[in-house]
């Protein structure tokens, strides 16, 4: 049986989400029709206006000429007729501008966000204030779930100037449980009074749970190979395991991974007559209005979100849980409440990515030839709670699985037999609520794939880059059909090929220092993205400190659109791969993460930033993602560097020596 191509969540609607590497790959062909439905309207306008025929028209720079004669579009707009409009059928039938005939896309242009946040002028989420609005500051619960509150003692806040009051709210939809807020007329005021208040807690079942937990219980199931949902199952493993003279196994877990994003999360509610309409940064408005409109108990069509500048989104801002005390307590109030989270509240509202356990089972014939692999992959996940109308079938029909957690186990790498088992690690999913972090499944999958295959090279004494183009041969659906994967997993060794040439790959390197590679596709088999990437790293024999001094990454993503953009999308998401592999690292303590702000979670500084060398393959073919897919291959090179430095196998992120 194989995994069918094809959308990963066929038959959903995507809304207005800005996610998962999509925003291109989706809107690409949609943009450039009503560009050229404007354009047409335009056009034909201005030929009215000029008295010619619009074939005759050219139009250029804001300008439609024909016959020595011209006029602005502006002249258009205020003196002909562009009322008219396009039916969908219409608009699907207008070509999209052939390569050659392009003067944007692909050429340097100036981003027009980029001065009003150069000079501050841009609001965000966080710079919203409305007449009479108050603040509110949380007063968040022990645990994520369960938790109730046994009692309130506001008497030592009463004396702070600005304190109003503190309101304990009730939830319908149970998403917040044991939660109040402090109200306020102004910040500063409602944070010294939420120091002051007192609420006792009544604590959920989750409030001992340990990082040391949640890799138990992900360690336990990923063991038992009668459960979790198949998400690759091709040939016949099992037998091949029965015949195998050889075998080899290996364990990857990836730690907590917190978003910790610039701005923390925040939201303004207002009910204006029937309606509650929420200011805030969001990255899928669609997916949270029904749940604001259930739990504020009214139609979705009286709540609206107005959208704001993220300031920093990553997956955290796909979840709007930070929008429903504001909505509850303005609901409460009649008035406008402002709640902003403070760093620590932030992180602990988190919707951390989950710690991961993935076990490999490689078999091998009498001859050592490899014959078959076994993945299976434990944590919690996202989709299953916020949502569930995202989980597919496995392909053996037998269960569902979240399709963010676990792709990028279905690789372009050619095995003889090849099973991949999903499994929900259940603690996590009561303990907290997992998220969409920058690279979802593929930032913790492909770590385990591609430390695994070096592991299997070196086993098999070959070359790892060598190693692997022998199994990117695109055969069969390694070939590539859909229109996002054109060339399969021959673009995916053309990346490689081009990485380990730019490299200087098989150079001799000095004492404690070596090269290390990973490849990866995202973020998902039917829009690749092609990624190949070497890591250079230093590793001192007495301290153990590892300095990353370069990395290379050769990047096809099809037509690159805005060229400084793009190399933006791709240095930022390698250093943030960097800074996950070396740097982050939060841990569950009693039920919560214990890293909630910047002085014990510690992402990358300016300090260990590398040298960064990435090259864009050029291409005609159509776009795909890009915020994504540079962040996945980091890590695995990094530990593959450290290997060929050091000796040492690593196999934990992140990466501790």
């Amino acid at each position: 049986m194989t995994r069918s191509g094809g959308q990963l969540v066929p038959g959903v609607s995507l809304g207005d989400v800005t996610g998962g590497s999509w925003s291109v790959f989706t809107s690409f062909t949609m943009i450039s029709q009503a560009g050229a439905a404007g354009r047409t309207i335009l056009r034909d306008a201005g030929a009215a206006l000029l008295g010619v025929d619009p074939a005759d028209c050219s139009v250029a720079d804001s300008v439609v000429s024909a016959q020595g004669k011209q006029v602005s579009f502006a002249d258009i707009v205020q003196k002909g007729d562009v009322s008219r409009t396009l039916s969908a059928e219409e608009l699907s039938a207008l070509p999209v501008k052939p390569v050659v005939e392009r003067r944007l896309i692909g050429h340097a242009t100036n981003a027009r966000d980029i001065p009003a946040k150069s000079r501050g002028e841009a609001v965000f989420g966080i710079d919203v204030e409305l007449p009479s609005m108050v603040f509110a500051h949380p007063m968040m619960p022990p645990t994520r779930y369960g938790s109730s509150i046994k009692s309130i003692d506001d008497s030592a806040a009463k004396s702070i100037p600005g304190y109003q009051q503190t309101l304990e709210l009730t939830d319908p939809s149970g998403l917040l449980m044991g939660w109040a807020v402090v109200i306020a007329d102004n910040f500063p005021s409602a944070m010294k009074a939420a120091a002051a208040v007192k609420v006792v807690w009544e604590a959920g079942p989750t409030a001992t749970v340990s990082e040391a937990d949640l890799f138990a219980e992900g360690a336990r199931l990923v063991a038992d190979k009668s459960i979790g949902t198949r998400f690759v199952d091709e040939g016949d493993v099992s037998a091949a395991q029965a015949a195998a003279a050889d075998s080899f196994s290996a364990t990857y877990r990836t730690g907590t991974a917190m978003h910790a994003t610039l701005e923390p999360v925040n939201a303004v509610v207002e009910s204006k007559e029937v309606r509650h309409h929420v200011h805030a940064g969001c990255q899928y408005r669609a997916a949270m209005v029904p749940t604001l409109a259930g739990v504020l108990g009214m139609d979705e069509a009286n709540v609206v979100i107005h959208q704001y500048y993220l300031g920093g989104g990553f997956g955290r801002r796909l979840w709007g849980d930070y929008m429903i005390p504001a909505a509850l307590a303005a609901q409460t109030l009649g008035k406008p409440v402002k709640v902003v989270f403070q760093r620590a509240d932030d992180s602990r509202l988190d919707c951390v990515r989950s710690p991961s356990v993935q076990q490999f089972d490689a078999s091998f014939a009498a001859d050592g030839k490899l014959t078959a692999i076994e993945h299976a992959a434990a944590a919690g996940w996202p989709t299953l709670t916020l949502l569930p109308s995202f989980m597919g079938p496995g392909v053996d029909g037998n269960g569902k699985f979240d399709a963010f957690s676990i792709v990028g186990a279905d690789h372009w790498y050619t095995l003889p037999n090849h099973r991949v088992r999903a499994l929900n690690n259940d603690l996590a999913q009561r303990t907290f609520l997992p998220g969409f972090l920058r690279s979802v499944g593929p930032g913790w999958t492909s770590w385990g794939v591609e430390s695994f295959m070096d592991e299997l090279a070196d086993r098999a004494g070959q070359d790892p880059i060598e190693f692997r183009l022998a199994m990117l041969d695109a055969a069969v659906k390694n070939a590539g059909d859909a229109h996002g994967a054109v060339g399969g997993a021959t673009s995916l060794a053309n990346v490689l090929k081009d990485v380990r040439d730019r490299s200087g790959w098989g150079r001799a390197m000095p004492a404690g220092e070596g090269l290390g590679v990973a490849c990866c596709f995202g973020q998902q088999r039917d829009m690749a993205t092609w990624v190949g990437c070497v890591a250079h790293v230093a590793v001192d024999a007495k301290s153990n400190k590892i300095t990353v001094k370069k990395i290379w990454q050769s990047i096809d993503c099809g037509t690159v659109i805005h060229p400084d953009g793009a190399m933006a999308q791709a240095e930022g998401a390698t250093l943030w791969g960097l800074s996950i592999a070396l740097h982050e690292g939060a841990t569950f303590e009693n039920g919560q993460v214990a890293q909630r702000n910047f002085d014990t979670y510690t992402p990358l500084r300016q300090a260990d930033v590398p040298e960064l060398d990435i090259r864009f393959i050029d291409s005609s073919r159509f776009p795909t993602g890009l915020g994504e897919p540079p962040f996945v291959p980091v890590a695995p090179a990094i530990a593959n560097a450290i290997f060929a430095a050091s000796g040492k196998r690593v196999r934990d992120l992140p990466i501790r020596l």
